[in-house]
């Protein structure tokens, strides 16, 4: 695929111009549809006159329909932009930018969608089809245990999931960790039911709180209803978890005031699996908690981090000095920019 690009670029480059900016309109409207052509102008930054001259050669190719509520894609739009999303990472030096971020995190694998989630929401939802590509080829016939964090990314990309389960392959889902506390609709156990309805396979459940007092945490996990859950956490073979800011996560998990003064003061950016770190990537805080612990994910096969957005840049950074070698980090273009910036 390369040698053919370097190829085209060097005879036609006005022909790739043109491959990429149609791909930037169809991938723009994929996201933001219905929208009309002045919003979408802006967006882009194209004039209208081109703008227009443009859609009018897609609307005429069949790739999208315009109407008073604006511009939307047709399936075979639809198909146009899944189909040039991997000759457009080449064109715009996607793998370049993965195998850098790869080496010095000193990881498995990176995979970058393009655009920013901060401001194009939809590209939370194409993290879906890559969790579920990377797991199909990952996941090894028989039982799967699979243990899934909560969050907003997580819920999205559980909303996103195709089938994984097979004649041969058959997935346990369960939550990495307690929640109850927080948003029902971002807590483990909803995110890891939510998997297993999209990717097939069975659930359970872990109704507790993340965030106790030790003498509650050491009542807690006596008990056996919870004891079970946490024996098939501690035989997962695959984990999927995102990475959040400091301040952030510390509100959502209810936090005290002297906690979260004291996770100011440290210098916290970002946490993860109840660890809190500064920007150089120590621990600084850690909270009691029940479920999966980061020391747990050196013996677990398949770790998938999916985190994204130029927000998080730092916070990424801050946590991934601690990822496991066996990691596969899936991000955005404008997460993965940020982050090549700051390490030069």
């Amino acid at each position: 695929m390369q040698l053919d690009l370097s190829v085209l670029e060097t005879v036609a480059p006005d022909v790739l111009d043109v491959l990429q900016q149609r791909f930037l309109i169809l991938r723009n409207i994929y996201w933001m549809q219905p929208v009309g052509r002045r919003l979408l102008a802006e967006k882009i930054g194209l004039t209208e006159r081109v703008l227009r001259s443009q859609t009018d050669i897609l609307r005429n190719l069949q790739l999208l329909h315009i109407s008073k509520s604006g511009m939307i894609l047709t399936k075979a739009g639809v198909n146009s932009v899944q189909n040039l999303e991997k000759m457009m990472d080449v064109l715009q030096g996607f793998h370049l930018m993965e195998n850098k971020l790869k080496g010095y995190f000193g990881i498995r694998k990176v995979t970058i969608v393009a655009g920013d989630s901060d401001v194009q929401k939809k590209i939370l939802e194409e993290f879906g089809s890559v969790v579920t590509q990377i797991l199909d080829d990952l996941l090894p016939d028989g039982e799967n245990i699979i243990a899934t964090m909560g969050g907003t990314t997580m819920s999205v990309v559980a909303a996103n999931l195709s089938k994984l389960e097979t004649k041969m392959r058959h997935n346990i889902f369960v939550p990495a960790r307690g929640g109850i506390g927080e948003a029902i609709s971002v807590q483990a156990n909803s995110v890891s039911e939510k998997m297993a309805q999209h990717a097939g396979g069975k659930h359970h459940t872990l109704y507790v709180p993340e965030h106790v007092r030790q003498e509650t945490y050491e009542l807690l996990i006596e008990e056996p209803a919870i004891q079970e859950v946490l024996q098939l956490v501690k035989q997962a073979n695959c984990v999927i978890h995102s990475i959040g800011l400091a301040l952030h996560m510390a509100a959502r998990r209810k936090m005290t005031e002297e906690e979260i003064i004291k996770i100011k003061q440290f210098g916290a950016v970002a946490e993860s699996f109840g660890y809190f770190f500064n920007k150089e990537g120590m621990v600084v805080y850690k909270l009691p908690r029940i479920g999966l612990k980061l020391s747990q994910l050196e013996t677990i096969p398949v770790i998938l981090a999916v985190a994204s957005g130029k927000s998080k840049a730092q916070a990424i950074h801050a946590y991934m000095k601690n990822a496991p070698k066996k990691t596969w980090f899936i991000t955005d273009e404008a997460a993965a920019c940020e982050i090549l910036k700051m390490i030069g």
